[in-house]
């Protein structure tokens, strides 16, 4: 089956709340030879922005939105232990995300992923404090931060967390990944936060973090102003 008529069978379900009739199609696209990682990046990934895109353009309302949100997680968990899991590669990965329910099933997808590819995940999720995050960043030492999605009202908490690690310095070659929410909607908006790198989705993160060079930190002049 086609992944764009396998969307549009498991998206119309997915939004009048028909929680089995979206197992048995996600479980019959399986059966029928597709790779789990494939449903999670053709069907459930892009699922997830069509329920936001519906619900910003109020075709959608908050029930709705809350309920297909709901399921799309329930069937990304129910998946994720069919997923076919690469030889540990030695790299590490935070990832943390905006308080809400569809950055945390973004966050959780591609903790699920990075998994799959061999990565060391650790997933803190939403409404983490900053310093908790800088903690665990000093802590494990990752390879990359991956801060999944945010409201515009958020933006300025990213860059200040942003800042806070880059001014301690606590992991400096670490790379800090950009991906969802309001930076998906807002080009360019990655770099005004001072990130590293930006994903449009999933597959581009992993691609992007595997060939991510460490960072060079950065040199600063005692006296000289802040990079804004």
């Amino acid at each position: 089956m086609k992944a764009d008529r396998l969307l549009e069978r498991f998206v119309e379900p997915l939004l009048a709340g028909r929680r089995q009739e979206c197992r048995d199609v996600l479980a019959e696209a399986i059966a029928g030879g597709m790779d789990p990682k494939d449903v999670y990046t053709t069907v459930i990934w892009p699922a997830m922005y069509q329920i936001d895109l519906l619900y910003r353009q109020d075709r959608i309302n908050l029930a709705t939105e809350h309920m297909a949100t709901r399921i799309n997680r329930l069937v990304a968990d129910q998946l994720q232990t069919h997923l076919k899991r690469k030889q540990i590669n030695g790299k590490k990965i935070v990832i943390t995300c905006a308080n809400g329910e569809p950055e945390e099933l973004g966050a959780q997808m591609c903790a699920d992923l990075f998994e799959a590819e061999g990565w060391e995940i650790y997933f803190v999720g939403g409404g983490v404090p900053n310093d908790e995050i800088l903690s665990l960043v000093g802590q494990v030492r990752p390879d990359i931060l991956l801060i999944f999605g945010t409201q515009p009202s958020g933006v300025a908490e990213v860059r200040l967390l942003i800042d806070l690690i880059r001014e301690v310095g606590v992991n400096p070659t670490m790379n800090i990944l950009i991906s969802g929410g309001v930076f998906a909607r807002a080009e360019g908006l990655w770099k005004e936060v001072n990130a590293d790198l930006y994903a449009r989705t999933a597959t581009e993160a992993m691609e992007i973090a595997e060939n991510a060079q460490p960072r060079k930190p950065e040199i600063r002049i005692p006296g000289a102003p802040k990079k804004r």
